[in-house]
């Protein structure tokens, strides 16, 4: 199942969502109005707030909750995405400029803070405090992330382990409070619960290890291959190569990582493919991919459930 069929279980409630993001986005102040229609519409596939509601009908929730999760949810990481490019200096997302490279640095950093301080408005008039807590600890927890990837980058000597730490934080954090809170507003048990936060991590993690190996595998994510290496990002692809690829190949690698910048793109592709880390990353995401499958088994039986089973299946197809 692709995410535009899983897409079609809730399609009616996705077009609540957009009109209550849309809704939401409305301020006095003219700008703030143009950058955050200019990055909720930049053709993202939404894939955040169709997890909540999902997951929502995946344990039989009939409220209308879900719509206001699953928009606040998409509002943090639309934040977040204002304050990335910010920081790694990106002029592309999605096949578009980023609202940085069109408004400049600090227009973007402060209506990211404006769609910070709107999600926690959102998240009081759901007057909800376990819906609060969760998310408030979240949204620390992505801050945590950003802070440990900053301190990472340039480190040739970072672990898998250290890696794994910046992505749980990072992104698998959004998705397990997602999934999370569908069950919290559905009221269901403690097991269930827990079930779909596991799948939401597992499924965060899967697809952000996929993102790392198709920034060096000439597959389009719609920003410029090779953004991690001129960032001086140590993912895992560049983690593993380093290991395994022949050892002048692998001092490449480490200066690249040391240096940051592009221009070692070609020999770093070579070093990557000469090793097994395209395909060792892979098996990493599709073990977590399945991992969230198999969270899913404490759920009943239903076309929701087998299309968050088949979404954690397409995380991992991307890059075939």
């Amino acid at each position: 199942m692709s995410d535009t069929k899983a897409q079609s279980l809730v399609a009616d409630e996705m077009v609540k969502v957009n009109d209550f993001i849309l809704s939401q986005l409305h301020s006095d102040i003219v700008l703030i109005n143009q950058i955050g229609h200019h990055i909720i519409n930049g053709g993202g596939k939404r894939l955040r707030p169709l997890l909540v509601l999902i997951a929502a009908k995946s344990v039989g929730y009939e409220g209308g909750k879900h719509i206001d999760i699953a928009a606040i949810i998409e509002f943090i990481h639309t934040a977040t995405l204002l304050h990335d490019d910010v920081i790694d200096h990106s002029d592309m997302r999605r096949d578009q400029e980023t609202a940085n490279a069109v408004w400049g640095n600090a227009v973007s950093v402060l209506v990211g803070d404006f769609l910070y301080s709107r999600a926690f408005e959102m998240m009081v008039a759901v007057q909800q405090m376990r819906v609060m807590d969760i998310l408030s600890h979240a949204t620390n927890r992505i801050a945590e992330g950003e802070v440990l990837q900053l301190m990472n980058c340039n480190e040739p000597d970072i672990t898998e382990e250290q890696y794994v730490e910046v992505i749980v934080r990072k992104t698998a954090t959004l998705f397990e409070a997602g999934t999370r809170l569908a069950a919290v507003i559905s009221n269901s048990d403690t097991e269930t619960e827990q079930a779909l936060a596991d799948y939401g991590m597992e499924l965060g993690m899967a697809f952000q290890i996929i993102d790392d190996a198709l920034d060096y595998s000439g597959k389009n994510i719609g920003k410029n291959i090779g953004d991690d290496l001129d960032e001086g990002k140590p993912t895992l692809p560049l983690i593993r190569a380093m290991q395994t690829a022949p050892e002048d190949q692998a001092a490449v690698i480490r200066n690249a990582i040391k240096n940051g910048g592009r221009e070692h793109i070609d020999a770093v592709t070579r070093a990557i493919e000469s090793s097994d880390a395209i395909a060792y990353t892979m098996q990493v995401a599709v073990e977590h991919s399945q991992k969230a499958i198999k969270a899913l088994d404490a759920l009943p039986p239903s076309p929701y459930r087998d299309a968050l089973a088949e979404l954690a299946e397409f995380s991992v197809r991307r890059a075939s």
